[in-house]
């Protein structure tokens, strides 16, 4: 055990007594040993521990395995929050801790005493000397360990899946917020601008308006109206052109000239235009009837801003209808376009809060994919994901996808090739080897549960297609090629 675990009373049993061997028989994965097979174990440590006290910690190395004799045990992992989830309780007779030795991965999760417990303890060499020596028992603790895994992998699995629908459920909010809290400011603009319109136009009806008044006010509204976007211009010339007509309106004693005056640039109005405005209406009627045509202008903005905002809110809807309803066991074509732009927008918050750039060279006519498999979307996630968390701020992702004529098996069949590289820190050498091992992973304990990739090399799979990957600091690129009908 590591510096880590806390230290436990414990003593080396060098022959096992009647008494023992008789707790012994009463575990299931030796129940089946005859008296000279259980001597096999002579030389096992004997441990007790209290409850609260540790056996093993998740993340560290594994050492041992133990067959609990009395007491009783909880094994639980710790998620990235602190949290601690009980995964199983084991009570005397079970035998554990073969799965990180036979998988040589580090313990997946933390065993304590839950109350007075006492265990015989095997380290590695013993634990290999008992399944070369015992038949029997190794083929107890390999069903065992079978079972276990299945067991872990789902447990880890649905924890996997919860943990991204949180991701994605505050992404969702994060996304819709946006849009709503847009909206919600634009009405109440919108709403104030109404009731100036009223009030002013209250005072033009006090005072009858001239032909040629009339015919101004006329034609301003009908230039505003017919402006349907903001007309586009660079930075500095938009600049000079709100400062210029601030100036004139401030010298023509028009209240909140420099708040008015990008309203009006916006629609390419300058002082040349509004010298007829000028001309037509003297005194305080001249800062009324440009209050007016700004209010007027206004609104038309904002309810472009109240249409852009619902429609964001729609495209989300439609993202997360395309990523949660792809793929239910039923035929159907996909396009994987459309698949990869749905992940984009349920992911974009976590890209803008690092002002990631992404480059996207989707094919056009690139063929649609027709299956039945499910999770497709899954594997966008995991490698957006992964990539988002490897670049640094202002990093830069980048996504390609193309089709490919294949004949290598047999069979001609058009290819799907979908690219997702980044400028990230890329993934050591020595892990390279493991990044799609099950559970395996290079982040801190209580971080990743290591099995992101190997969902996505599972997934990949069946569908019949290939994923490989090259990485090094500063270019890492996933590649997944999948058969647009795959075989079935």
């Amino acid at each position: 055990m590591s510096d880590q675990t806390q230290t436990v009373q414990n003593n080396v049993v060098e022959t096992l007594s009647e008494d023992r061997l008789g707790q012994l028989r009463k575990v299931p994965i030796l129940a089946s040993l005859k008296d000279e097979e259980l001597h096999c174990l002579d030389g096992v440590r004997e441990i007790q521990i209290r409850p609260g006290e540790a056996i093993a910690r998740q993340g560290e190395a594994a050492h041992f395995f133990w067959i609990l004799l009395e007491g009783e045990l909880r094994i639980y992992q710790t998620h990235p929050d602190g949290k601690d989830m009980t995964m199983a309780m084991l009570e005397s007779g079970n035998a554990f801790g073969e799965l990180p030795l036979l998988m040589n991965v580090s313990n997946l999760a933390s065993i304590e005493g839950s109350t007075e417990s006492r265990l015989l303890q095997l380290d590695e060499n013993q634990f290999w000397t008992l399944m070369m020596s015992c038949p029997e028992v190794r083929k107890a603790i390999l069903a065992n360990m079978a079972i276990r895994f299945q067991k872990l992998q789902s447990v880890t699995l649905q924890q996997e899946k919860m943990a991204s629908l949180g991701t994605l459920a505050a992404g969702l909010m994060h996304e819709l917020n946006n849009p709503g809290a847009a909206a919600r400011r634009a009405a109440q603009q919108l709403r104030e601008n109404l009731l100036r319109m009223h009030e002013l136009s209250m005072k033009f009806k006090e005072r009858d308006l001239t032909s040629e008044q009339k015919h101004c006010m006329f034609d301003l509204q009908k230039q505003a109206l017919s402006i349907t976007q903001p007309i586009r211009m660079n930075s500095l010339d938009q600049s000079d052109a709100e400062e210029a007509l601030a100036e004139w309106l401030e010298a023509a004693n028009v209240e909140n000239a420099w708040k008015m005056a990008p309203t009006l640039v916006s629609i390419g109005m300058d002082s040349k235009v509004l010298e007829c405005v000028r001309a037509e209406f003297n005194g305080p009627y001249f800062n009324d009837a440009l209050n007016w045509l700004e209010a007027l202008v206004s609104s038309m903005q904002l309810v472009t801003t109240i249409e852009e905002s619902i429609g964001r809110v729609t495209d989300l809807v439609k993202a997360v209808k395309t990523y949660a309803y792809e793929g239910k066991g039923q035929k159907q074509t996909i396009d994987i376009n459309d698949s990869i732009h749905a992940t984009l927008l349920i992911l974009a918050h976590k890209m803008r809060e690092k002002e990631i750039v992404v480059e996207k060279n989707l094919a056009p006519d690139l063929p649609a994919l027709s299956s039945d498999c499910t999770g497709l979307n899954q594997i966008w996630t995991n490698l957006l994901d992964n990539s988002i968390d490897a670049v640094s701020q202002h990093g830069q992702i980048r996504i390609r996808t193309w089709a490919e004529n294949n004949i290598n098996s047999g069979k001609p069949h058009i290819d799907l090739c979908i690219s997702v590289g980044d400028n990230g820190t890329g993934i050591p050498l020595e892990s390279q080897p493991h990044v799609f091992d099950p559970f395996y992973t290079t982040k801190p304990v209580g971080v990743g549960t290591g099995i992101g990739l190997g969902i996505v090399q599972r997934i990949v799979q069946q569908y019949r297609g290939t994923i490989r990957f090259s990485s090094e600091p500063g270019n890492t690129e996933f590649v997944v090629r999948i058969p647009s009908e795959p075989e079935q």
